[in-house]
């Protein structure tokens, strides 16, 4: 789950890791307020949206004066910001961040993440800041230090020391930036994150540590430790089919194809969608329905996938073990009696009462094709869509 960076520095300040004097605005009352409370005669406006590349699309500015920053904040409210992280469609602004500016002498990166390779928590720094990481990563993998924590231990010390000597930070400074990894450390740990990102953690004229941005992403999986944490999630960032999806326990993200897949179980999903690419086709979505699929939720899930526009085909493909395909047949079927299904649809079970689900389909009378393996289900349902 992505937070806002807004939120993010909410956790930050409570975790002692310096952020500059803000004040989030929902519409245009508030301006003056906010720049009553922050203080100065310039300020940072910032579009709050889960997508980075802000600036770049018109969702960051730096004004001066009061008239400036009121026509800032009322052009950003209300917005689709789009970045080279959203769709064409971009997303909704509904809240701006405004700041202090600040004097800026140096800009690093800073990155704490699970890094399921070495099982550890890992810490990377890098000069580069400002920049984007993943390309920094790739021209320059030198650019980037790494420390890896040890579970047993934790951060230790001499691993702060380490990237503040690679930063080339001296005296205070030192101190200053293994205070801020401890607090980010802790962070990760505490609320269960996978990910907290400062980019870039500046050093003022003043010689202070500063995260001027913030961005936490938090471990689905462990939510439900954390109902304050789970509050925070801001549905209209995200993709609503996805919302629906997991309100039914259905593992579902949209992708850019046409044809839609619902599988039992993520290895399968991930086959399946390689097949079908394989035989030249692109997958619409990924669906995992679960080892423990109803009939109920088959059909949940056959609602969501029929309400993309671009879905000219579907592929079922269940194995039967924890899951009776009947149950699946009956899913089908009662989707199919629920919603209008204007597009090819192959089936293909194997396993757990497979015969029966498959005799369900062909007693139905229905147009739904099936296939005897995934081979063949994938050449079907690519011929399919392109005969759409």
């Amino acid at each position: 789950m992505h937070l806002h960076e807004y939120q993010s520095k909410q956790l930050f300040a409570e975790y002692d890791i310096p952020v500059p004097t803000g004040r989030l605005l929902e519409n245009t009352a508030a301006t003056d307020d906010a720049a009553d409370a922050i203080g100065g005669e310039a300020w940072v406006v910032k579009a709050q949206v889960h997508a980075g590349g802000r600036g770049k699309g018109g969702g960051v500015k730096v004004v001066q004066g009061r008239a400036a920053l009121s026509a800032a904040v009322q052009d950003m409210l209300g917005m689709r910001l789009v970045t080279k992280q959203t769709d064409a469609a971009g997303l909704p602004v509904n809240s701006v961040l405004v700041e202090q500016t600040m004097d800026i002498e140096r800009e690093f990166y800073l990155g704490v993440l699970v890094d399921r390779t070495s099982e550890r928590v890992t810490l990377m720094v890098s000069k580069a800041g400002g920049m984007n990481i993943e390309e920094v990563a790739a021209s320059d993998p030198d650019a980037i230090i790494i420390e890896h924590v040890n579970p047993a231990v934790g951060l230790q010390a001499y691993q702060c020391r380490n990237l503040a000597f690679a930063l080339e930070l001296a005296g205070g400074q030192v101190g200053a930036l293994a205070k801020l990894l401890a607090g980010v450390y802790r962070l990760l740990q505490d609320c269960d994150a996978s990910l907290v990102e400062i980019n870039p953690l500046v050093v003022t004229t003043g010689g202070e540590l500063v995260a001027l941005d913030a961005k936490v992403d938090l471990d689905d999986n462990a939510l439900f430790r954390h109902q304050q944490l789970a509050q925070l999630r801001d549905a209209s960032q995200e993709d609503a089919r996805e919302n629906i999806a997991r309100q039914h326990g259905l593992n579902y993200i949209r992708l850019h194809g046409n044809i839609a897949c619902m599988v039992n179980g993520a290895g399968l999903a991930m086959a399946t969608m390689d097949l079908i690419q394989l035989h030249g086709g692109t997958p619409a979505n990924f669906l995992d329905v679960g080892g423990g699929a109803t009939a109920d939720r088959v059909a949940e899930a056959f609602k969501i996938i029929l309400s993309d526009p671009r879905v000219e085909a579907i592929l079922v493909n269940i194995f039967g073990g924890i899951v009776r395909c009947d149950l699946i047949a009956q899913g089908i079927l009662q989707a199919i009696e629920e919603v209008s299904i204007e597009v090819p649809v192959v089936v293909r079970l194997e396993g757990t009462n497979a015969a029966a689900g498959l005799e369900l389909i062909a007693q139905s009378g229905l147009s739904v094709e099936t296939a005897s393996d995934l081979t063949e289900a994938a050449e079907k349902v690519v011929a399919a869509a392109g005969a759409a």
